[in-house]
């Protein structure tokens, strides 16, 4: 088996990676090839992880190159993280959408990561890097299966799949955070062996569908709380207009609705590794690559990465999906088909990924029909992004049009902002 890993990020999610494939799935010979243009990056990444191979036991190389060709060539599976130019360029947007002048207020609560204005300037330029990589891997693995981590997950995922890949896409799970899944287990003092919870909706806009204390229904008893403002007053408000549990981080859900009193988009939202973890990283995969994982110096540096690396499991899902397993993994995105009936088969939704020998069983999930109405127009304006970022002008002006995050909104005006941030990133948007 052949894994590719393409993107920024995977240094980052590199020892969880590696893990999974090599300890927990036992993949013995493993091709692992991982972008890095850096020379010393390539080092320290190919040095980390034959270490970490040769403690396994059971074989595999790797290899660390900036040769893309190198890298996807008889790919099984690519695995894509990237993100480019994220933070820089979002403050680029925010500065360009505040304004201090009385007769131009600006447009600052549309400087947001996933949704509205700042959300599809974001979709624009991912695209292009999304759009490149399937290039690329249509001469060099075009039967390759996708794991896609590249923000904004709902919209990257559409292009993926719009360019006939089969991709499943894990963006930040609705299963962490203060209005996570596990964490409304913990306030309902559920043991973690006894807890059963369901989320479903879109990539950063998920809902609980279901939360049990083994066969007991826990949902009215949260749904309680909720209504006296303990979870929060957009939590409060969104279950009295959809009769519905936001799940994961209501900021994020936020984003794709129109401006609300109490939120305000962060100023300074995190992209990625701080410089400090950064270089704190760096530090533990080499104390590794020095000592070896087995030396104690070695596999305590090695447990601090652990500790440290995203929630998510993409290698994971790669296996399942690769080997042909029979398994159950949460808040997976993919093409709808019939796992949420009341959305288009095409719609993007993230919902519980069942398998059995690697083919899907559809969940047939069900939500409140207010919720359901929300579900479609945020969906409809992710793959109208997703069609804008592969070249489509028409699809750009309908996003425009139809984007619940801005009612209310002079979409004329917002159009001729749009453009003048496009105008902004041409040395990214421009053409090839």
């Amino acid at each position: 088996m052949k894994i590719a890993m393409i993107g920024q990020d995977i240094p980052v999610l590199l020892p969880t990676l590696l893990t999974d494939l090599l300890f927990a799935g036992k993949e013995h010979g493993a091709e692992i090839a991982a972008e890095e243009g850096n020379p010393a990056m390539q080092d320290l990444l190919r040095g980390y992880a034959e270490q970490i191979i040769r403690h396994a036991g059971i074989g595999g190389n790797f290899t660390a190159s900036g040769n893309r060709e190198e890298i996807l060539k008889g790919a099984d599976c690519v695995l894509y993280a990237g993100d480019p130019q994220a933070a820089s360029r979002f403050f680029m947007d925010r500065n360009a959408l505040g304004s201090d002048e009385e007769d131009n207020p600006g447009l600052t609560d549309q400087a947001r990561v996933n949704g509205g204005i700042g959300g599809l300037m974001h979709t624009l330029r991912a695209g292009k890097a999304v759009t490149r990589l399937c290039d690329d891997m249509d001469e060099h693995c075009p039967e390759a299966r996708v794991i896609n981590l590249g923000q904004p997950v709902a919209r990257t995922t559409a292009i993926f799949l719009d360019r006939g890949y089969r991709c499943w896409g894990m963006g930040r799970t609705p299963m962490k955070g203060a209005n996570g899944a596990e964490t409304y287990g913990k306030r309902l003092q559920i043991a973690p062996e006894r807890l059963k919870v369901c989320t479903a909706g879109l990539p950063g806009f998920a809902f609980l569908t279901e939360i049990r204390d083994g066969k007991s229904d826990m949902m009215p008893k949260l749904k309680k709380a909720a209504e006296k403002n303990e979870l929060g007053s957009l939590a409060a408000r969104w279950l009295g207009w959809w009769d519905a549990i936001p799940a994961g981080d209501v900021t994020d859900h936020a984003e794709f609705l129109p401006a609300q009193p109490d939120f305000i988009p962060e100023e300074k939202p995190e992209f990625g590794e701080s410089v400090e973890k950064r270089k704190e990283r760096i530090l533990y995969m080499n104390t590794v690559r020095e000592q070896g994982a087995e030396a104690q110096e070695g596999a305590m540096a090695q447990l601090l990465l652990l500790s440290k690396a995203p929630p998510i499991r993409p290698m994971k899902l790669a296996l399942a999906l690769v080997r042909g397993e029979t398994t159950e993994i949460p808040a997976v995105a993919r093409r709808n088909g019939q796992n949420m009936p009341q959305l288009p088969e095409t719609a993007v939704t993230e919902t519980v990924l069942t398998l059995r020998n690697g083919e899907e069983i559809p969940g047939q999930i069900r939500v409140p029909e207010a919720l359901a109405e929300v579900l479609r127009e945020i969906d409809m304006t992710n793959r109208l992004a997703a069609k804008a970022a592969e070249g489509n002008m028409s699809a750009l002006r309908e996003c425009v049009e139809t984007d619940p995050a801005l009612d209310g909104l002079d979409r004329l005006y917002c159009m001729d902002v749009v453009k003048a941030l496009m105008t902004l990133h041409e040395d990214m948007l421009g053409e090839d």
